[in-house]
């Protein structure tokens, strides 16, 4: 017998089936082949959340949760934290491999020229609420930018595809900056193109009157490896989200739109906003004991702790915690800074979190960093979905490339009511609404039904 498959004995029909590993994983297909009769379906994989389902072969990311290591392309985020910069690390995410001189050159250059919106698009951006949320605004203009390039249905073709992600990336800054000045009533600044990225950035941010804006280097090198360390994070909410959205073959920037609206959840993208809600609700080192003592009662949580799969301290909250310091340097200590290391010294020791492996996670420090840069909380999924927009890009482009998928399309597990005659609408009982039943059956201690 092969040591590389799986024996499964159905007790159902007492049948043995031997079923492939690949990669240590199985196919789910391989499972439908076992059925009680001829006419049934065959057997499903149940998986809520898709905790333990590979939904793609994928070169991009690796994320080793237990050991808390992530590698962009195999290589060690440390290394780009300490050497790259984000455009450089950006060209390795997409095409996969690090630019030599050339290469980088043309990348930049490529990247530069989409900078600039059109002028019809600055008119849509005005047509918001003027105390719109910044990343609603962003999700909006994103999903528009297919309006004004229609040619980007075409995703089959190579140079297409390639002029929408120079195009996209070039672009996030500057939807992003308008997004911020539209909030406070100010006047958009175009791009300077002689800037870096996270430069130019800058400048379309805070600029007012000044002729030549010139980015505080601590700042600019702080979004850069902010930027880096955000850039993907293998099949995360977003990542997803692209991929199931583009798998019907739409324009990227629709499907970017929808990963957009993903990382705008506070379980994604608003996470470092929690964090920082959460240390200035403790205020004070002295409030902490009481804090943790409620967290232990379940009557709050522990924001920036833990993540779904690092099951030790994430590497890039180290790379953060440094940064932090860096910046702070420069503007003044950001007073919830002893607030945060107290608690992380606390739950580092503490057995309730040691045992749950509540680790530092990568929203723990960044939210202090973008605060003392003087960001509103309302910009922090706005400053994640910068960065992110190179992730996304590589894994809608890795699931057009790859010849195993097909439209997203998953299965479930039917539980709702058997078939019924329709009755006319003056023989009805008043009805019982989906939410009244599922309050019922959890008043009466039985198992929900849906």
């Amino acid at each position: 017998m092969a040591n590389d498959t799986l024996t499964v004995t159905d007790n159902r029909t007492g049948k043995t089936y031997e079923i492939p590993i690949t990669d240590g994983a199985v196919r789910s297909m391989d499972f439908r082949q076992m059925k009680t009769s001829e006419d049934d379906f065959g057997l499903l994989c149940y998986d809520p959340a898709f905790t333990n389902t590979a939904s793609c072969r994928s070169a991009i990311t690796y994320i080793d949760g237990d050991a808390g290591i992530l590698r962009y392309r195999g290589y060690p985020i440390e290394q780009l934290a300490e050497r790259s910069n984000y455009l450089e690390t950006a060209y390795l995410i997409v095409k996969g491999e690090l630019p030599d001189q050339k290469h980088m050159d043309t990348w930049e250059h490529n990247i530069t020229m989409h900078t600039m919106l059109h002028e019809n698009l600055k008119k849509f951006i005005d047509g918001f609420q003027y105390d719109a949320h910044p990343m609603s605004i962003v999700v909006g203009t994103v999903a528009a930018l297919s309006a004004f390039y229609p040619g980007a249905k075409h995703i089959h073709d190579v140079a297409s595809r390639r002029v929408q992600i120079r195009r996209l990336i070039g672009k996030m800054p500057t939807l992003a900056a308008a997004a911020y000045r539209h909030r406070f009533g100010l006047p958009y600044v175009q791009p300077d193109n002689d800037l870096s990225y996270c430069g130019n950035f800058l400048s379309m941010l805070f600029k007012m009157t000044e002729l030549k804006y010139k980015p505080n280097p601590v700042f600019e090198r702080a979004l850069n490896i902010l930027f880096i360390l955000h850039a993907d994070h293998e099949q995360n909410c977003s990542a997803n989200a692209i991929r199931a959205v583009g798998s019907s073959n739409v324009d990227p920037y629709s499907a970017t739109a929808a990963a957009a609206a993903a990382l705008y959840g506070p379980l994604h993208g608003g996470a470092n906003e929690a964090a920082v809600r959460m240390l200035t609700e403790i205020g004070s080192v002295d409030k902490i004991p009481a804090f943790i003592k409620k967290v232990k009662a379940g009557e709050g949580r522990l924001m920036g702790f833990g993540h779904r799969v690092y099951r030790n301290y994430d590497p890039r909250a180290r790379i953060i915690k440094d940064v932090a310091y860096e910046v702070f340097e420069e503007t003044g200590k950001n007073p919830l800074i002893d607030v945060a290391v107290e608690l992380e010294r606390i739950a580092l020791q503490d057995d309730y979190f040691v045992a749950r492996k509540l680790y530092p996670n990568v929203d723990f420090y960044s939210g202090l960093i973008y605060q003392a840069m003087k960001f509103p909380v309302s910009m922090f999924p706005v400053l994640f979905a910068i960065p992110r927009t190179s992730g996304w890009l590589a894994q809608w482009c890795e699931n057009v490339l790859d010849s195993e998928q097909k439209i997203a399309r998953p299965r479930q597990i039917y539980t709702g009511a058997d078939t019924r005659d329709y009755v006319p609408i003056e023989d009805r009982p008043e009805p019982l609404t989906v939410e009244r039943r599922l309050l019922d059956e959890r008043e009466s201690g039985l198992e929900p039904s849906v």
